[in-house]
């Protein structure tokens, strides 16, 4: 199979190009991104990426005639959802700061004109916002549970077209197979005391509000973890997905182990802090969907 070209907008960690590696599709990958820690995860694992800078700074036309590209097999992104998501206060939606960066996606969609597209988002946005996504991209959305494939509750909505007659069409995507993963499957061996939470509950008592204000939400091994956020593991919040051990036994999820979660390899996040590492890994894709989804893509 010769090499395709893909426009990775919000790389982040370049989940993509995991994906994109996992179903043996070799490809020039070009990347857009601007937290500098991500970056350097992503051309750590991946030295070959071209790194192009902030989206809002990217002129399909003039900065990608540099590389004598004239078109692209793949644009894929995950616009930020800060604004979007239901675990945000007084949410703004597409005309919050973050979130309306879409429309940057948008933008280099109609300049580049791609034979594929892929757009990620939360499925907790308001149905306004995801009909506004859905008028302007003109193909409905398919939601699929990242709890299909790893062991993390997360529902995303993904839009996948592909370019016909000069008009995106949608491509339909199957529900991925239930692999019955849970918390007890992903976990790491003698993890470092570093991750307990143990002498924090001395006051509080486990699965109340006030704990789960406090330290987050308590989970068993044989359930799902919740969604993961950019902070939630670093810095204890609701959103923040706690182990119970057993009664007297509460510990952190690791990193290695919210890699798990979102199916990225082991250790892929490794060289900069816990804190970066954690919020790359909330930020990024579930890797093994976009997998599943990329998987439609007819590229003979």
């Amino acid at each position: 199979m010769s090499k395709i070209n893909v426009l990775s907008l919000f790389d982040g960690l370049a989940g993509a190009k995991l994906a994109l590696d996992r179903l043996n599709i070799p490809c020039n990958y070009y990347a857009s991104e601007i937290d500098k820690y991500a970056i350097k995860i992503a051309l750590k694992n991946f030295p070959d990426i071209i790194q192009l800078g902030d989206i809002k700074q990217l002129r399909a036309v003039k900065k990608l005639e540099h590389y004598a590209l004239s078109k692209f097999d793949l644009l894929i992104g995950g616009s930020p959802c800060q604004d979007l998501s239901i675990s945000k206060k007084n949410r703004q939606g597409l005309q919050g700061e973050r979130s309306s960066l879409f429309f940057e996606y948008v933008r280099l969609l109609e300049e580049t004109k791609p034979k594929y597209f892929l757009l990620e988002n939360v499925n907790s946005m308001s149905k306004e916002n995801k009909q506004i996504i859905t008028d302007i991209l003109g193909i409905e959305p398919i939601m699929i549970n990242s709890a299909l494939l790893t062991a993390q509750n997360r529902k995303r909505l993904y839009w996948f077209g592909k370019l016909v007659n000069n008009k995106y069409k949608k491509v339909e995507v199957k529900q991925p197979e239930d692999k019955g993963i849970y918390l007890k499957d992903i976990l790491e061996k003698d993890v470092d005391e570093y991750f307990n939470i143990t002498n924090y509950l001395l006051n509080v008592k486990p699965n109340t509000s006030a704990f789960r204000n406090s330290h987050g939400n308590i989970k068993n091994i044989n359930q799902k973890s919740n969604c993961l956020s950019a902070s939630g593991q670093n810095k204890a919040n609701a959103s923040c997905t706690n182990l119970k051990i057993n009664d007297n036994f509460f510990r952190r999820l690791t990193p290695s182990e919210c890699e798990r979660l979102q199916g990225i390899s082991d250790n892929y996040t490794e060289g900069v802090s816990n804190t970066q590492r954690y919020k790359m890994i909330g930020n990024g894709f579930t890797v093994n969907v976009i997998k599943h989804i990329l998987s439609y893509m007819d590229l003979k």
